[in-house]
């Protein structure tokens, strides 16, 4: 059955606690919710794309340009509702993986709720649970990370993740080292660093780190592959990564030893299982990044960090890790164990809260065949 209409809503919300990495501060997130109608079922996908070009060159006003022009339109044309031909139909258009993402996503979920399923029985998941950790952002002074780290570990997450950029980098890491000896602990870069800097990243390997995250810009697999060779730590590509071919020059240059996925980055739930099946094959692990969604963009990965290759604790944190309340019930929560559970319910498992996302939308578009 073709679509009946589909809806775009850009929302705000503010965070619990300003978030900064090397690209800058934010205090709250736009995200553009996308809903698709079929046989009275609702498919409900989120766009990651932010409100300005700092991680990627796609925002929410290029999103929501790119759906209204040219991917929604291509639904329609060829009646289409399975995510499988839309991923095929939407593959002649260049770049835009964010925008389509969202778009793929409310199709699987509207595809999983018809059949009564979970998302990741339709994926090939095998995990229950999922070990969490905690992306901690780039702090006003290092006594108010070390505080902010401490909070963490008490709630239970598994791994830390520091945000680093120049001169947040060497003795931050000391200092957490100093306070923390034996947790495991990881840097995220974002790309905040030149070549020049190659010499003194190598001095991360004293603080027997989990991985290295991203440190040279997205384009420079070569720098990257030449930092790999000189260096203990795992490196471990994010930005870099936008699809399996991208995946596959990464792993034949030895650019890295570890892989990010993040579903929004590379175009899509089939793209992401294509990058995990690669990497599954050559003895890469997989992890799955976070873009502080809400609620039903975090469900959403949740089912696909239950593949096999997901070997290490993800950024996929509680709800209250971010916002005061969530889009979502239930809301995501973390176990004792610092595990999350995968939601069982059909579809992504969990239930929009219909009056709350009212509230907080900005604006809303209804598009009809």
């Amino acid at each position: 059955m073709a679509l009946e209409k589909i809806e775009l809503r850009v929302l705000r919300l503010p965070y619990v606690h300003y978030f900064e990495t090397s690209l800058g501060r934010e205090k709250e997130r736009e995200f553009i919710l996308v809903k698709v109608f079929s046989e009275g079922v609702t498919g409900y996908g989120e766009v990651v794309a932010s409100r300005s070009p700092l991680y990627s060159y796609e925002t929410v006003g290029t999103a929501g340009h790119v759906l209204r022009e040219f991917f929604i339109p291509l639904i329609f044309k060829e009646n289409i509702e399975e995510p499988e031909a839309f991923y095929k139909a939407a593959r002649k258009y260049r770049g835009h993986p964010m925008a389509r993402a969202g778009l793929e996503l409310a199709l699987w979920d509207l595809k999983a709720r018809k059949m009564n399923l979970p998302l990741f029985q339709l994926y090939g998941g095998v995990f229950q649970k999922i070990p969490a950790g905690v992306s901690v952002g780039i702090q006003d002074s290092v006594a108010e990370l070390i505080n902010r780290v401490e909070e963490f570990l008490k709630e239970g997450y598994q791994r830390i993740k520091l945000k680093i950029k120049p001169g947040w980098d060497i003795d931050i890491c000391r200092e957490i080292r100093n306070h923390f000896s034996e947790i495991l602990l990881q840097v995220d870069a974002n790309g905040a660093y030149s070549r020049e800097a190659s010499e003194k990243l190598q001095d991360l390997d004293e603080f027997n780190l989990l991985m290295v995250e991203q440190p040279f810009p997205p384009y420079d697999l070569w720098e990257h592959s030449l930092l790999q060779q000189k260096m203990r730590t795992p490196l471990c590509l994010d930005e870099s990564i936008y699809d399996y071919y991208s995946a596959r020059s990464a792993v034949e240059m030895g650019s890295c030893r570890v892989i990010n996925i993040k579903v929004g980055r590379v175009g899509g739930i089939i793209e992401a299982r294509r990058i995990h099946d690669y990497c599954q094959e050559k003895g890469i692990p997989v992890w799955c990044g976070g873009m502080l969604e809400s609620g039903i963009g975090r469900a959403h990965n949740l089912h696909l960090a239950s593949l096999p290759n997901f070997k290490f604790p993800h950024d996929l944190s509680a709800s209250r890790r971010y916002y005061p309340v969530d889009i979502i019930e239930p809301e995501i929560v973390l176990e004792p164990k610092g595990e999350i559970r995968v939601p069982e319910g059909p579809g992504i498992g969990v239930t929009p809260r219909e009056k709350m996302i009212e509230s907080l939308t900005l604006h809303k578009e209804v598009l009809i065949p």
